[in-house]
This record gives structure tokens, sequence and C-alpha cells, in this order.
């Protein structure tokens, strides 16, 4: 008894070194503290966008793999790259590269728009699972013993101070929405990661978000049309391989059980 109330306990301390380290990484270089972009900048345009985006995702995932291993001692952790299905989840991803590469985005460095779109979409994509591997890899497994409305209220609220907008020019009005949606996401995403029990999966679904509202290398190279397209398509085929995963979920825990 004494082991299962050991085994559930949320270390609120393992949370913080978690927060501290993905804050303080990413945010040195999501506002380029030391101006290193200007430095990195001397790199070919493609590296350079690949290197910014890996840095300012690093910190959410050294924070993550600095302490799932902790958590791993107490509890197994159901939520990995590839969760429940490694060809799912791969299939699901080269799904909106595939259409970013063929519609392109058009971009001010310069680039031809399809080889633009496709370094884009792999920087954004490769962003997003590092972020999953903090927010459902880690976050979501530490809380997993909360209430749902609990558990993504809480991943929402550390999501949405990660990100420091609030210490942006953004007016109230802009963070009390940035806020609203991190909830939301936090829920919607979290439903992803609990069905596939996989990053990739959970990445998939950030990244579209990304693509239709936050991100820079993508939102404004692309029309209103193009980013119905790229939504229609993605969500949809995605909908159907996810009814496929949890049709072969069910099956597989009939049969263990």
């Amino acid at each position: 008894m004494k082991d299962a109330i050991e085994q559930n306990k949320i270390n609120w301390k393992r949370i913080l070194i978690f927060f501290i380290i993905a804050t303080a990484i990413s945010n040195i270089f999501r506002f380029d503290i030391f101006e290193l972009k200007s430095q990195l900048e001397q790199l070919p345009t493609w590296l350079f966008i690949l290197t910014v985006v890996f840095l300012e995702g690093s910190g959410v995932i050294i924070g993550a793999l600095i302490v799932i291993p902790f958590l791993k001692k107490n509890r197994k952790a159901e939520i990995t790259l590839f969760g429940t299905s490694k060809s799912k989840s791969i299939i699901m991803a080269i799904i909106p590269i595939i259409i970013l590469t063929v519609i392109g985005v058009k971009n001010k460095f310069e680039l031809e728009s399809h080889f633009y779109g496709l370094i884009a979409i792999i920087g954004t994509l490769l962003y997003c699972i590092m972020e999953e591997y903090g927010w459902r890899g880690y976050l979501q497994e530490e809380l997993k013993t909360l209430k749902p409305w609990k558990k993504y209220l809480l991943i929402g609220t550390i999501w949405y101070l990660w990100h420091l907008t609030f210490l942006t020019k953004a007016t109230v009005g802009e963070n009390l929405f940035f806020f609203g949606m991190m909830i939301i996401g936090s829920w919607g995403i979290g439903q992803v990661a609990e069905l596939t029990k996989s990053i990739i999966a959970s990445a998939c679904f950030h990244l579209i978000i990304q693509i239709m509202m936050f991100n820079p290398l993508i939102k404004n190279g692309i029309n209103g049309t193009e980013k119905l397209i790229i939504l229609i398509i993605s969500v949809g085929i995605w909908i159907l391989i996810m009814k496929k995963w949890k049709k072969e979920n069910t099956i597989a825990n009939t049969v263990y059980n």
C-alpha cells in the first residue's frame, strides 16, 4: 500500500527543476539574450534556421531528459517518442512534411519556396517534438494521477508561464487569449497523448497549431486557402490513423487482459 502511494505521488520539486531548466535555457535563445543569431547568420540559411529552432526548443527537452529518469524510478512512464506504434507515428509526421514541401512557403530568406517549405516544416516539427517531450512526455506523466481538469489546467499554466509572454509587449487581452489557448491545447493534445502514448503524434497536433497561428517560419508564408488545405488533409488523415490506432489498442488490451 505504501509503495503504491509513493508511485502515484506527484514530485513538485521535480516539476520545479524541469520548469527552471526549460525556461532558463530555451528563453536565453528565444529572446536572443546573448545576440547569437547575428553570429549564426553566417551559417548557410537552411542550417541557420534549423540551428535556431533547435536552440529555442532545447530547454524543454533537456529539462525533460534530466527529470524523466527520476520519474521512472517511481513508476512506469507510458508516453514515449513513438508510443504504441512506431509506423503510425512516422506516417503522421511525414504527411505535413510532404504537403508543405509540395505547396511551398514564401520567405524572407529568398530561398526557393518548395525547398524552404521542406526546411521550415522539418524545423518546426523538430521544435514541436522537443516541446512535447516536456509537456506530454514528462509533465503529463508526472501529473497523471490528478483529475483531468486539474492536470490540464496545470500543464497549460506551466506551458504559458514558460513562454514568458507577460514580459513582452503583448497586451493583457493577448496574454489572456494565449493563456486560454495553452489550456485548450493541453487538453486537446493531451487526449492525443493518452490515446497514442506517442510524443510524435502529439507533436503533429502541436505542429498544426503552430502553422495556423504562431510559427514565424511558416504562418505568413502561406495564404488562408493553403492553411485550410494543410489543416483538412493533415487532420483528416491523422483522425483516420488514430481511429485505427484506438481499435488496435482495444484489441491488444482485450488479448492482454
